[in-house]
This record gives C-alpha cells, sequence and structure tokens, in this order.
C-alpha cells in the first residue's frame, strides 16, 4: 500500500462546485444544494484502500454525530472502476455511510480540489471557502493508535462554535487516487 499524502490546497481557496450521481438513491447530488450553514465537509474515499477501511467506522460516526448540525457531510469516489471495480457505484451503495457518498466518474471533481489521496478532508465554512485540509486523525492501519477523528472533528467544532481554526494542520494520508490512464 503507497502511502500518499494529501497536496494542502491553499487555505481560503473557495469551493469548486459540482453536480454527481449518488449510487445509493439514484440521484444527483449538486455542492450548491448541500451546502451547510456554517460549512460543508468534502472527503475524496474509496471502498478498497485499507487507510479508509481502517477509518470507516469512524466515519460512519462522524456523520452520525453532526447529522443535526450546520455542517453537511459529502463523500466523492473519484477512482478509476475499471482497475478497481470494488469501488464501483453497485459497491458504493451498500455501503453504511449516513451522509450521500458520490461518484465522480470523469475525476475532474477530484482534479479540481487537488485531491490526491483517500482519504483526503476539506472543510468549507458557510462561504465555501476552504478552513481545514488535513487528517482525520492520527490512527493508521498498523500504528495501533485508536481512530477517533479528533483533528477533524476539532475543526469542525471549532468552525460550528465561531472559533478559529489553527493553520498548522497535519496531512491526511492514505493511498494515491487511482486515476484512469
Amino acid at each position: 500500500m503507497a502511502l500518499t499524502p494529501s497536496n494542502m490546497l491553499p487555505l481560503g481557496t473557495e469551493a469548486t462546485g459540482f453536480s454527481l450521481p449518488d449510487p445509493k438513491t439514484g440521484g444527483t447530488v449538486s455542492l450548491q444544494d448541500s451546502a451547510g450553514s456554517a460549512g460543508t465537509l468534502v472527503m475524496f474515499i474509496c471502498n478498497h484502500c485499507p487507510f479508509v477501511k481502517h477509518i470507516e467506522s469512524g466515519l460512519v460516526q462522524l456523520g452520525e454525530d453532526y447529522r443535526q448540525t450546520e455542517i453537511n457531510i459529502l463523500a466523492i469516489n473519484s477512482n478509476d472502476i475499471a482497475a478497481y471495480p470494488e469501488d464501483s457505484p453497485q459497491h458504493m451503495a451498500e455501503k453504511p455511510y449516513p451522509f450521500p457518498y458520490l461518484f465522480d466518474e470523469s475525476q475532474e471533481v477530484a482534479k479540481a480540489y487537488n485531491a490526491a489521496c483517500t482519504p483526503d478532508f476539506f472543510l468549507f465554512d458557510g462561504q465555501l471557502q476552504l478552513v481545514y485540509r488535513g487528517q482525520f486523525d492520527d490512527s493508521r492501519p498498523s500504528n495501533g493508535k485508536p481512530v477517533t477523528g479528533a483533528d477533524l472533528r476539532a475543526a469542525m467544532d471549532a468552525l460550528l462554535n465561531g472559533k478559529p481554526i489553527g493553520s498548522e494542520q497535519t496531512p491526511s494520508v492514505g493511498c494515491n487516487i487511482k486515476w484512469r490512464e
């Protein structure tokens, strides 16, 4: 498993709009219609990556814990499904996430966000300006640390409470996004 860090898009970057299919509902979800009044978390994940599998229950819990807040959560899978069929929309629809898990078949959204790895997290404020891009927490598949989501939760809580989010942020790491040839 190749260890790839996130590219750390500059803070203050404006979120790029998108409209993507949701394999679970069969509908389409747009950033504009799904943005939360306090903020929006856009994350790039997939089904097969050991780093995402490692935090999957933590992502489900995050979604449950923030469901009733003014921060909305959207997950996007941009992987090449010809090379990685486990990441196909059919398999995405089976995931237990309590937030939309969208398919970026063209990979244009991942490119627009300069996403590099799964998982890769982008937290935007209510004006869709980037305030956090970094790790979920410091747990990794082989380091024995518990999955807590501490880093991302601290940023989300600060955003909800009108507190500043520090600019010292640790990049996320995971598998590289599987780009089409």
